[in-house]
C-alpha cells in the first residue's frame, strides 16, 4: 500500500503570497486524511493534485484560526462537488480535534445557511488543565453545544484522556490504529500518531511446494493468518511458511507547542518514520517562541532524538521566512533552520527536511524488523 503527505501550507499565523496557513494531507491508496485547516487549504488543494473529495477523516490540532479557519468553507466546497444522487450511500466526514469544534461548525455552519450534501460527525478530544497558561483555557459556557444538530451533523464521541496510557485512541481498523497525545501551547494542542499495523510476510512457497501444497485457495488462508490441515492431516501452522513480518509504518504529526506533555507522546512516536514538528523561529528567538508557545529547530531535533525518529520534517514557520526559491537578498535563510536543526542531531541518523508548500513525502515500507526500507 502507496503511503505519501503533502504539504498544503507550512506557514505559520496567516496565509501570504509565499506559505499557506497550516494544512497537509496523508494519503494511502486514495483515501486522504487532512491534518489541520488554515483559511485557504480548499484553493491550496485546488493547486495540488489531490482532490478534496477523497477526503474522509479530518484532524484539528488546536483552535487557532490559522489552523481552523479553512474548515467550514472546506466543506462546503467538497459538498458542491458532491452527486446529489439521493440513492447514493454518502460516507461520514469524521472530525477530530478539541472540545469546541463541534459548537465551532455547528455554528458557522448553522449562521451561514450551509447545508451539506454529506453527512460529518465531530469526534472532541477533552483537553487537561495542564496543557497551556491558566488564561488559554477555553470556558465550559464557550464550548458548550446549544441547539440542535446540524441537519447533516451525527452524534460525535467525547473522547477523554485515558489515564493508564495518558493517550487518547481515537480509532483502529484493519489497516491503522490512530492516537493522540497532548502538548503545551497558547491554548491546548495535540499530536496525532498515525500506526499502520504490521503486514504478513511472503510465503515461503518453496518450502509449501515441498509439503505438497499447490498454489490457490489455501495459500490465501495461510497468509491471512489461518492453520491449515494438508490432506494426509499435517497440520501447517502461519508462522512456519511465512518470512518475516513487514513492519508498519509510523507518522507523527504535531500541532503547535513548546513541549510535549508527559512520557507517552516520546513512547507513542518512538521510531517515527516521518516526525513533523513546528519551527516557527530560530534557535536565537528561542525565548520569543516559547512565550508564544511556540519551538525552534533545537527543540523539534531535541524531540525528534528522543523518540528517535528516522526523519524530521519541519514545517510552521513565521511568514518571515520565504521558501529558498523566493528568497531575495535581505530576507531570512530559512536553510538556517534545517542547519540549527542538524546541528542538534549531528551525532544521529535523522535526517532533517525542511517542508515547502505543495511539498509531497512519500513514506516507503519498511523491509524487515531492522528498519530498511524498500
Amino acid at each position: 500500500m502507496s503511503m505519501d503527505m503533502t504539504f498544503l501550507g507550512t506557514g505559520s499565523a496567516y496565509p501570504s503570497p509565499h506559505r499557506g496557513a497550516s494544512g497537509l494531507v496523508l494519503r494511502t491508496d486514495g483515501e486522504c486524511w487532512l491534518f489541520d485547516c488554515g483559511e485557504g487549504t480548499q484553493t491550496q488543494l485546488m493547486k495540488s493534485p489531490l482532490r478534496a473529495g477523497r477526503i474522509t477523516k479530518i484532524f484539528i490540532s488546536h483552535l487557532h484560526g490559522d489552523h481552523l479557519f479553512g474548515l467550514p468553507g472546506l466543506l462546503c466546497t467538497v459538498s458542491l462537488n458532491t452527486n446529489a444522487d439521493p440513492q447514493q450511500n454518502l460516507n461520514c466526514v469524521d472530525i477530530y480535534g478539541p472540545r469546541g469544534l463541534r459548537k465551532f461548525l455547528r455554528v458557522t455552519l448553522g449562521l451561514t445557511g450551509s447545508q451539506l450534501l454529506f453527512p460529518y460527525a465531530v469526534h472532541e478530544l477533552e483537553p487537561t488543565s495542564d496543557q497551556c497558561p491558566e488564561e488559554g483555557h477555553l470556558s465550559p459556557e464557550l464550548t458548550a453545544e446549544s441547539g440542535p444538530l446540524h441537519p447533516q451533523e451525527q452524534p460525535g464521541r467525547t473522547i477523554p484522556l485515558d489515564g493508564s496510557s495518558d493517550g487518547y485512541l481515537l480509532f483502529e481498523d484493519k489497516k491503522f490504529a490512530v492516537k493522540a497525545f497532548r502538548l503545551f501551547h497558547r491554548i491546548p494542542s495535540f499530536g496525532f500518531c498515525i500506526q499502520e499495523h504490521d503486514r504478513p510476510g511472503k510465503l515461503k512457497t518453496e518450502l509449501l511446494k515441498e509439503l505438497g501444497l499447490k498454489p490457490g485457495p489455501l495459500y490465501g488462508r495461510l497468509k491471512a493468518g489461518e492453520s491449515v490441515i494438508l490432506e494426509n492431516g499435517h497440520l501447517v501452522v502461519p508462522s512456519d511458511v511465512l518470512e518475516e513480518a513487514i513492519p508498519g509504518r509510523k507518522v507523527c504529526i504535531l500541532g503547535d507547542c513548546s513541549s510535549v506533555l508527559g512520557k507517552e507522546p516520546l513512547r507513542m512516536c518512538s521510531g517515527a518514520d516521518v516526525l513533523v514538528h513546528e519551527a516557527t523561529l530560530g534557535n536565537e528567538h528561542r525565548e520569543r517562541a516559547m512565550e508564544h508557545g511556540h519551538s525552534t529547530p533545537e527543540m523539534a531535533a531535541a524531540v525528534a532524538r528522543a523518540c528517535r525518529a528516522r526523519r524530521l520534517v519541519l514545517y510552521h514557520f513565521s511568514q518571515r521566512y520565504k521558501p529558498s526559491s523566493l528568497q531575495k537578498e535581505g530576507d531570512e535563510d530559512v536553510s538556517e533552520l534545517k542547519r540549527q536543526a542538524e546541528e542538534k542531531l549531528q551525532d544521529s541518523s535523522v535526517e532533517v527536511i525542511l517542508a515547502e508548500d505543495f511539498m509531497t513525502l512519500p513514506i516507503l515500507l519498511r523491509r524487515q524488523k531492522s528498519g530498511t526500507t524498500k
